[in-house]
């Protein structure tokens, strides 16, 4: 199949709001989810689909990492989370040698660039979306994201 009607396809599905697409040429088959980060292909002498990778645990040593404590989620309670609009690479700075978006103490309006995500090779400027103080960062630079994933925890 051709990348670049994949890539066609998978713009129009995140400007329609749409979940999966089955896109079937002949005995070929591709299915394409958003938020799953999967993309499963099916030749037709192959009977098992291809399964998806999980989403990757926290990193523990980032504050909120995956404790799943009670403690930790009573930290956490009033906190806004910024959370990811798409599948992609997470960039905490514009560039390598650039200094991060925001840390924590950082203040932050609707308008403030956060982070950058990268999704087939286009850079995405994500913006906080609300107001406040960045409380933590739950994920690394360079790091594979999820739809809706949390980013950011933001005290108001």
């Amino acid at each position: 199949m051709d990348v670049s009607l994949l890539e066609r396809i998978v713009r129009l599905m995140s400007a329609n709001d749409l979940n999966t697409v089955d896109v079937r040429d002949g005995d070929k088959r591709v299915i394409l989810k958003r938020g799953a980060a999967a993309v499963s292909y099916v030749a037709p002498t192959m009977s098992a689909p291809v399964a998806a990778h999980a989403p990757s645990a926290a990193n523990p040593s980032l504050p909120g990492g995956a404790s799943g404590t009670a403690a930790t989620e009573s930290e956490d309670a009033g906190l806004v989370p910024i959370k990811s609009p798409m599948v992609g690479t997470f960039y905490s700075s514009p560039s390598p040698d650039a200094k991060a978006f925001v840390n924590v103490g950082s203040k932050v309006d609707e308008e403030s660039d956060v982070c950058i995500i990268e999704a087939m090779k286009v850079f995405n400027n994500i913006k906080a979306e609300t107001r406040g103080t960045i409380a933590k960062i739950l994920v690394n630079n360079g790091q594979t994201v999820e739809f809706g994933q949390v980013l950011f925890l933001v005290k108001p």
